[in-house]
Formats: structure tokens, C-alpha cells, sequence
């Protein structure tokens, strides 16, 4: 009897991430892979397959698509990011088929065939609002759009595309009257963010960084926004924050915060989370904090009273916040994440800028090691040189680097070189023109989330880096957000988006340099091999997603 295909969703208000399986496939020597179609399809069409970049003669010409049931999807996973805001609420159907054959003869299972019906969340669900940039000016998706340096008009669509809604979170937060309080690292966009400061007609008060590294990047926007009373603060390494707090009637009501820094390439090219929150007690705990950095009290100070907050209930989850510095000797806020991921059952991945802290490392590599499925995207992996110093920041990139190249498990922000990309891919630019490129970060993500595919996720974002600085000398905030499965698996989709993006350039930049070898299907089962092999890093993810970790 042939068994039916398992599959399952993770749902972003942007994108739909399906993970699946063949029971029969192991034992299949011409398993070729998936066919999956979409109904509605795409551009007003009733059905459409979802598209595959690389067929069995390599790349289709010019960048084109190449319909799945022609070229069969060879992973386990694979996600439609097709949808735009007319799209959000609307019901989706896919149907998943094994592909079996030759290259020139492929023959659909129809009696494998599975169905999923998704409906594509809103950005806000519940209390909690969740905004995903795409942040992938290296894509071809990007570059057939756009070109490689778009201009004018071309170059504002651009941006909102990679802004993706999240150039949309800010200006909404900030409509209205009632008064609005809050703590920006960087405010610097005049595409949305700044003008939407500039016309609000409610108070606003804004503590911003003005400590010695920065000192004069918020200027600009402290002389232009003759509305908002400012704050300066200055005796911290840097106050990192970015968030705002709206009021009601009775107080503090509603909390924007995350990893964005107000900037045009913190919204856009840069890849980041923004969160609203209607809760008046996590708001009151940000305003309270607010309250206190704009005294700009000395560091030490500030660190006599860091800790975790009480648990809050949010929508069945629970919610607490930590206001780093810490005391030099104390590690509270860390500590808590390492303790969750070494206690995770299923899953750890995290999306980090700059993961410096060694216990935090250990133990998110010690998760891989012990069978967990374990994912790791950074901003930059450095590799080792034998004069370097061993400062802390070193080690982290050095050892990342050796974890990567061994284990496949941990990648970074990477492009195709010009010159080496692949046969049928275009070389890929990794900025734009203007302030949307100030600032060469590609990944500015802060989270990991720890057994995201179960009933019982923790998720650690915020604006928190996860270094020494983060921890002890800088202004900071880190939500811990327990048992919300529809969080963290939207979490899990858009990291597995950005991780599968640039993990398949920096394998073809280390692999491939210099060859004129292309991505090619391959033409059996081999593809497949690795994920049947039992205990194999691709086989625990191939098993964890389906939920059977």
C-alpha cells in the first residue's frame, strides 16, 4: 500500500513555510522529489505549482521559475512567499505529490497525494502583532524586481518590498493623540519613521542614544523633530533600546519593541522583528523603564536593580522582560537562555548579529550534538588566523567558524562573488543606494527560539545581542515569551527563510569557488540519502518539523 505524504505549516502573515515527508521514499531509488500546487495560484490564476529555480539541466534561463511538477522540489521543506495584503485572512490550499521516474519521464503519485488547507494570518493575532522584513536585497527575486541599483520610484518600491509591513508597524503605532513615550537607539529613516514623528499630534517623549560612540547620529532628527521632547542618554557603552509605549486614559496600554533600529536599513535591508503588545502590564514595565534611562543615571546604578520581571499572561502565553546591565558578577538574563536551551526536548535554532557569549554557544551547539535539530544564521563568520589575539569576541567567531565548516549546521550573511555564481544565477549586490545601505548588517536579528515545532516554545527576542556588551554595559531589553506555539512557529518560518537563502551561498562559495559547476536536480534518489540516513543532522530536522521530534 503506497503511503500518503505527511505534511505541516508554519504561518507567517508573509509567508507560508510547509515542511513534509514520504514515508515511502527511503525505498525508492527514483524519488526525484515534491510537486506542490497552490489554490488560488498565483496573479489571479485559479492554480499555480510552486515554483523550483533549479531544473535537472541547472538554473532555467534568465532567472525564470520552473514549475515543481517539471522540477521536482528536492528538500523536505519549502516555502511560498507569493502572498501580499490582500492575502492576509484568505484560505490557501496545497497539494503534495511524491515525484517518481527519469528526468524526462516524471510520473506524479496521485494516490500519495496530501492536502493542507492554511489561512494566512494578519499581522495581528490576538494581542500580539508580528512584523518580518525580508531584508534579501541578495536574492533573484530581488534583482529581477528592482534591477541591482534601482532609482527614483523604482527604488521606493524596492524599499517597501523588503520592508515587507514592517515600515508599516511604526507609523500605525504612532497614529493618534494620545501620548507616546519611548527609547531609540538610532532614529535616522525619512522614509516612514521620521515623518510619521513629524505629524503625529499627540505628546511624545523619546530617550535617544548620545553616549561617545554615537554621539552624533541622532542629531539630525533632535533638530528636525521640534515636537518630541528628547532625552539624551549618555552614560551607558551605547543605550540599545528601540522601543515606544503608547498611553490610554489610564496609563501605559500598548508596547512596540524589538530588534529594529528606526532606520531605513533597519527596516529594510537588514533582517529584523518588531512586535506590538496591547498589554498594560508589559507597557508599564517599558514605560517605567523609559522613565528611569531618562534621568541618564550611571550604569551601576541601573544594574543594582536588573532582573526579570513577574510572568504575565498574554493570550495564554507567558511573558517576562529583563532590563539589562547586570552586575559584572551576574549573568541572570543569559543564564535563563542557556538553562531553556539546554533543557530543549526538540529544537534550538537562533538568529543572532553577533552570538559572543561562550555558555550560550556551548550550549547550542551541545543541543546539536545530542540530537536535537539545531539551526544557527549569524551576521559574520570570520575564519581563524594564528596571530590573532583571544579576546572574547575572537573566540566567538572563531569557533563558529570551525562549528560551521564541520558540522554545516551554523551559517552567515554571504553572496554569490562575482564570478563565481553559479551557471544561470546572477552575481548579487549586497546594498542599496542612499541611507537604506549606512550600515553593512545583514542579519540584525536577536532571537532563538528553543523547541519552536512543539506545544511548549520559548522564544528570547528583543534588542539584546547576546555579548558581554549586551549583557553588562549596555541599555537593553529581553522578552522571554513562553508557550505560544503560533508565535514561535512563525519565528521558525521566517528563520528557516533566511537560513535556507544564504546557507545555499556560502555552501556554493566554499564548495564551488573557482569551478564552472552548477546547481543541478539530481537525477535519483541521492538527493534524499543523507535525510533517511538515521541520526544525520538533515534526517532530525526532516523528523522535528513534522512535529515528530
Amino acid at each position: 500500500m503506497t503511503a500518503r505524504v505527511l505534511v505541516r505549516s508554519y504561518l507567517s502573515p508573509t509567508l507560508v513555510l510547509l515542511a513534509f515527508d514520504w514515508p515511502d521514499g527511503a525505498e525508492r531509488p527514483d524519488f526525484l522529489g515534491f510537486a506542490i500546487r497552490r489554490t488560488p495560484g498565483f496573479r489571479g490564476a485559479a492554480t499555480s505549482w510552486l515554483p523550483n529555480r533549479i531544473t535537472f539541466d541547472g538554473p532555467p534561463p534568465d532567472g525564470r521559475d520552473s514549475a515543481s511538477n517539471q522540477s521536482p522540489i528536492q528538500k523536505f521543506m519549502w516555502w511560498d512567499a507569493r502572498f501580499g495584503d490582500i492575502d492576509r485572512g484568505r484560505v490557501f490550499k496545497y497539494e503534495l505529490f511524491p515525484v517518481v521516474g527519469k528526468p524526462k519521464e516524471l510520473e506524479l503519485v496521485e494516490n500519495a497525494r496530501a492536502i493542507l488547507q492554511v489561512k494566512i494570518p494578519k499581522p495581528v493575532v490576538g494581542s500580539i502583532g508580528t512584523y518580518f522584513n525580508r531584508a534579501v536585497v541578495s536574492s533573484q527575486a530581488f534583482v529581477s524586481e528592482f534591477g541591482r541599483r534601482p532609482t527614483g520610484a523604482k527604488l521606493e518600491r524596492a524599499l517597501a518590498w523588503l520592508a515587507n509591513g514592517l515600515q508599516e508597524a511604526i507609523p500605525d503605532f504612532l497614529e493618534g493623540s494620545a501620548p507616546v513615550e519611548g527609547a531609540i537607539y538610532h532614529l535616522t529613516d525619512h522614509e516612514w519613521v521620521i515623518p510619521a514623528f513629524a505629524v503625529r499630534r499627540g505628546e511624545t517623549e523619546l530617550v535617544y542614544d548620545n553616549t561617545a560612540k554615537d554621539g552624533g547620529t541622532n542629531a539630525p532628527a533632535v533638530a528636525e523633530l521640534d515636537r518630541v521632547r528628547f532625552f539624551p542618554r549618555t552614560r551607558a557603552r551605547i543605550m540599545h533600546d528601540k522601543f515606544l509605549v503608547g498611553q490610554g486614559p489610564d496609563g501605559p496600554v500598548r508596547l512596540l519593541a524589538g530588534s529594529a533600529n528606526f532606520t531605513t536599513e533597519g527596516l529594510t535591508t537588514q533582517a529584523n522583528v518588531l512586535h506590538t503588545f496591547r498589554s498594560s502590564e508589559l507597557a508599564a514595565l517599558y514605560r517605567d523603564r523609559e522613565r528611569l534611562l531618562r534621568e541618564d543615571p550611571p550604569l551601576a546604578a541601573l544594574a543594582q536593580q536588573a532582573g526579570w520581571s513577574k510572568a504575565i499572561e498574554l493570550d495564554g502565553a507567558r511573558v517576562r522582560v529583563f532590563f539589562p546591565p547586570e552586575p559584572k558578577d551576574s549573568r541572570r538574563s543569559l543564564d535563563a537562555v542557556v538553562e531553556a536551551v539546554e533543557a530543549a526536548t526538540s529544537s534550538v535554532v537562533f538568529c543572532l548579529f553577533a552570538p559572543t557569549d561562550a555558555p550560550l554557544r556551548r550550549a547550542l551547539f551541545a543541543a546539536g550534538d545530542e540530537g536535537r535539530m539545531m539551526f544557527g544564521l549569524i551576521n559574520k563568520i570570520v575564519p581563524p588566523k594564528p596571530s590573532a589575539s583571544h579576546d572574547a569576541a575572537w573566540e566567538a567567531q572563531t569557533e563558529i567558524y570551525h562549528r560551521s565548516s564541520t558540522n554545516k549546521d551554523t551559517y552567515s550573511h554571504d553572496l554569490f562573488r562575482k564570478g563565481s555564481e553559479p551557471q544561470g544565477f546572477w552575481w548579487e549586490v549586497a546594498s542599496l543606494p542612499g541611507d537604506a545601505s549606512r550600515f553593512p548588517v545583514y542579519i540584525h536579528h536577536k532571537f532563538v527560539v528553543v523547541d519552536a515545532e512543539t506545544d511548549h516554545p520559548t522564544i528570547y527576542t528583543g534588542s539584546a545581542n547576546m555579548s558581554g556588551n549586551s549583557l553588562h554595559y549596555n541599555d537593553e531589553n529581553l522578552l522571554e515569551i513562553k508557550a505560544h506555539p503560533g508565535l514561535a512557529r512563525t519565528y521558525l518560518a521566517e528563520f528557516m527563510r533566511l537560513y535556507e537563502h544564504y546557507r545555499a551561498r556560502a555552501q556554493w562559495n566554499v564548495w564551488h569557488a573557482g569551478r564552472s559547476a552548477t546547481f543541478r536536480l539530481s537525477a535519483d534518489s541521492s538527493w534524499a540519502k543523507a535525510a533517511y540516513a538515521e541520526g544525520t543532522p538533515q534526517a532530525r530536522s526532516r523528523i522535528a518539523m513534522l512535529g515528530a521530534g
